[in-house]
């Protein structure tokens, strides 16, 4: 009888299905191992896009929508790290320390919108762990005729919790940062 169930199966799917059948019956668990799982990547790509979109509702000068769209990205307590190309860095705990800091700036530098665009975008999951990287071009608007443009390197550590993936260090070496702007 007990085989009988399987008999439609080819023999090595047969195995298997009896295998774990067994480990049930006998009170275990039985959970298949993720070859790559090939959700997370897309999971924790999207991870990217979030922040670009806290980040630039944060340069429209929302800075509460920005918290908001940060808390989908990051951990509770993540750390975030922003690495300048002249050396200094500044580093802050949690996602709204961090939008209050890039408002901060933002404001600071009177930029009236920003675009970032993320993209070259390299992942590795291990288990319930991820690192990424990604390259950043962010163009920051100061006037009509006037922005300022950064690139960097976004490189983040990535975790699962409670079934979703967020970002629980992310630190942005940026490598140059330079104000374009056109004659009057």
């Amino acid at each position: 009888m007990f085989w009988g169930a399987f008999s439609g199966l080819p023999r090595r799917l047969t195995l298997a299905a009896a295998i774990a059948t067994l480990i049930v019956l006998l009170g275990g668990v039985f959970n298949t191992a993720p070859a790559a799982q090939p959700n997370a990547t897309e999971e924790i790509q999207n991870l990217t896009v979030c922040y670009a979109l806290g980040t630039d509702a944060i340069g429209r000068g929302n800075i509460q929508q920005g918290k908001d769209i940060y808390r989908d990205c990051f951990t509770e307590n993540a750390e975030i790290i922003a690495i300048f190309p002249n050396g200094n860095s500044e580093t802050r705990v949690g996602t709204d320390a961090w939008a209050d800091f890039v408002y901060s700036v933002f404001q600071g530098n009177g930029y009236t919108a920003t675009q970032h665009l993320i993209g070259t975008v390299n992942i590795q999951v291990q288990g319930n762990n991820a690192t990424m990287s990604s390259y950043l071009h962010a163009t920051h608007k100061r006037s009509e005729t006037s922005i300022d443009v950064a690139n960097g390197t976004y490189e983040d550590e990535v975790v699962r919790e409670n079934g979703r993936w967020k970002i629980s260090r992310r630190t942005l070496k940026l490598i140059t940062f330079l104000n374009l702007a056109s004659p009057q």
